[in-house]
């Protein structure tokens, strides 16, 4: 080869990689990004966001990772749980508006670029706003959801994310390099005793906070007016804190922590005959985990009244779908609920944020590379979390906020493909148009909307 074109070809090369680590370098990590296509309630709403962490005890808890099963005393601490939480914020605010997070790596901290404001100051308000809780998935953080928290809560919405302890990138690390216990069952444990128990915790924790004459959210949430959002294991959390009572047989299996700990979930049991907790009125679930193993029975699903929209792929491996997701959805025979399908996408359906730049990488620890916790392999991250953002704020302007109107969003053709466009040259809708509402001409391809009323 021609020493010229040698060189030139080095110096090309040489230069792309700079361009790469530059890029990783200077990250451009964004969570607000909404797309030309998105769906009209995927824009963002009229408060400006701010965002504080925020944490607290839940005192006297059950230490699933220190149970000596030799011994029958079930050793107690005070839980420690960190939420984040997102809030309209003052029209004066400013600030910075980076979010410094984990990876799935449970290593790197990277950061988010996001529209909410590092501790803003809370909006003056004379009316309360409603509470949504995330729960997020195994592992994951209260960042994975992020995308969907600030644009919620820029809508009127008070979001608090949880970080699970136990379950986090932070606790579940590879064998070897465990953070603190490690037997990675015993983390699973926790977290299947820990996941409803949490979401609770967190309500009672913020309605404290409302009601304390001291805190910045002194009047600010409306703690009677609550939706629970969860994505896999916080789907099964979820489910739970709404209801359903698990499997006997899930109490004594391999994967549930020692003592039958997992009873107090079951029909049997008193304190799960209280729930739901009356002051929650709806719950979203993205890929809620459990029906592909068993956890819930037909009857146990059929005790949720509570209005609840399910959100998941088609070709999910890890919740299921025939087997999984959808049998959720038709089995809970006493609550109105809405079933969106995104066609032949996989578990990480609509609720994980988009892939760090820095997630492109292979770990050889994981053994995966770290994107691939967060993509999908047909859709488009962004595409699913616009999508998602806009039915999320749909049903919860249904829901939480009695607004009618928003009832026309949730109103559609079941399958997208048999919707009709019609429109006249003034761009008024004719009588044959059945488009769904939303969406512009040609982009709810691939999506699936049905709906189920109490029996």
């Amino acid at each position: 080869m021609n020493t010229y074109f040698c060189i030139r070809a080095l110096i090309i090369s040489i230069q792309s990689s700079l361009l790469l680590i530059s890029s990783f370098v200077h990250a451009n990590n964004h969570i607000d990004f909404i797309r030309p296509d998105a769906p009209e309630l995927a824009a963002y709403g009229e408060h400006k966001i701010g965002v504080k962490t925020l944490h607290f005890i839940n005192p006297n808890q059950i230490d699933v990772l220190n149970i000596d099963t030799n011994n029958n005393t079930l050793p107690t601490y005070d839980r420690p749980l960190t939420i984040e939480l997102w809030y309209p914020a003052a029209e004066t605010a400013k600030g910075d508006t980076i979010l410094k997070v984990y990876m799935r790596d449970g290593k790197k901290v990277i950061n988010l670029h996001g529209k909410a404001i590092r501790d803003a100051e809370s909006l003056s308000t004379e009316v309360a706003f409603p509470l949504v809780i995330i729960s997020h998935g195994y592992p994951g953080n209260r960042f994975l959801m992020a995308h969907l928290a600030e644009n919620i809560a820029s809508k009127g919405f008070v979001v608090a994310s949880i970080d699970h302890t136990d379950s986090t990138y932070r606790h579940v690390l590879p064998q070897n390099q465990m953070s603190d216990k490690g037997n990675p069952r015993a983390h699973f444990a926790s977290t299947l005793l820990n996941r409803s128990l949490d979401q609770e915790a967190t309500l009672n924790f913020l309605a404290n906070e409302s009601s304390n004459a001291n805190s910045f959210l002194h009047n600010k949430i409306d703690t009677n007016n609550v939706a629970v959002v969860g994505y896999s294991m916080g789907g099964y959390g979820a489910l739970i804190t709404a209801g359903a009572s698990v499997n006997p047989a899930l109490v004594s299996s391999p994967i549930a922590p020692p003592q039958k700990l997992l009873s107090i979930f079951t029909e049997s049991s008193p304190k799960q005959a209280q729930r739901p907790d009356t002051r929650i009125k709806t719950i979203i679930t993205f890929a809620p985990w459990g029906k592909n193993h068993q956890v819930w029975e037909d009857s146990s699903l059929a005790k949720v009244s509570l209005p609840s929209l399910i959100i998941g792929g088609s070709l999910d491996d890890v919740s299921g779908y025939e087997n999984g997701i959808r049998a959720i959805w038709e089995q809970m025979t006493s609550s109105t609920r809405a079933l969106l399908t995104f066609e032949n996408a996989n578990h990480s359906a609509g609720a994980p944020m988009p892939a760090p730049e820095e997630s492109y990488v292979y770990d050889n620890d994981l053994g995966i590379y770290i994107s691939d916790h967060y993509t999908d392999p047909v859709w488009d991250s962004a595409r699913m979390n616009n999508i998602s953002q806009h039915f999320v704020s749909a049903w919860l302007a249904v829901y939480l906020k009695g607004d009618e109107g928003a009832k026309a969003y949730l109103a559609l053709t079941p399958e997208s493909k048999d919707g009709v466009w019609s429109k006249n040259s003034n761009g008024e809708t004719t009588p044959n148009h059945t488009y769904w509402q939303g969406f512009k001409n040609r982009t709810a391809a691939g999506l699936r909307f049905e709906t189920l009323v109490p029996k």
